[in-house]
């Protein structure tokens, strides 16, 4: 087990005095080299339980361990470096940097942790070959298809070799044809980089890649 989520709980105010309550105890539990994936409807709260178990937004109440440690006992500037170490987090998005090529987009995640870039580089252009783009390095965003650009995204999220990769609609903004292209690269990833992925998804495709499927509803995990 890698990571253990326990009793969870977090609301919202909408207007004074008034909070919804998107997450209710909420406890679940990830094993190693699996693929996860939560389903539910739109607003379920999905994506805030993604958030908070990556750490990119605390709970009300709760605790989240990864590796046995308790992300929230952790200061703001620990919980972000823990965040750049060992979490790798792909958004529905790519928000990747106009102005900077795919493999210095991807290089700046592991310089941003004192890597020298030289190395840095080394490692991105590893990662473009690993997600069939080796022949896109020096092309800017704009240069590259949808598809494309979410490949970019997704080696950037592995360039610190996160103990666990995020996913939030990962082919939400895609076509058939780039989802697909997706679907094959994260089976891939987990047999040769043997990676924990967690995935928020209402791409059945995805939902077939998984071992374990969990259901939110009414702010609870079932499954």
């Amino acid at each position: 087990m890698i990571l253990r989520a326990s009793n969870i709980y977090k609301s919202f105010e909408k207007g004074k005095n008034n909070f919804i309550e998107v997450l209710k105890d909420v406890s679940l539990e990830l094993n190693e080299n699996q693929i996860t994936v939560i389903v539910g409807a739109s607003g379920a709260g999905k994506s805030t339980l993604l958030h908070i178990l990556s750490g990119l937004d605390k709970p009300d109440k709760g605790i989240v361990e990864i590796d046995g440690s308790n992300i929230f006992d952790l200061s703001e500037i620990d919980i972000s470096k823990f965040r750049n170490n060992s979490i790798g987090f792909i958004f529905q998005f790519h928000h990747l940097l106009p102005e900077f090529t795919a493999s210095e987009n991807i290089a700046i995640a592991s310089m941003i942790n004192g890597t020298p870039k030289k190395k840095a580089i080394e490692k991105s252009d590893e990662l473009l070959n690993l997600v069939g783009l080796k022949d896109r390095r020096t092309h800017l965003p704009a240069e590259l298809s949808g598809g494309e650009q979410q490949r970019v995204a997704i080696a950037r999220a592995l360039i610190n070799n996160p103990k666990i990769l995020f996913a939030d609609e990962p082919t939400g903004n895609l076509d058939s044809k780039n989802s697909e292209t997706i679907h094959h690269l994260f089976t891939e990833l987990k047999t040769k980089l043997g990676i924990t992925l967690l995935m928020v998804t209402h791409n059945q495709d995805l939902v077939k890649l998984a071992d374990r499927v969990l259901e939110m509803k009414d702010g609870q995990v079932y499954g």
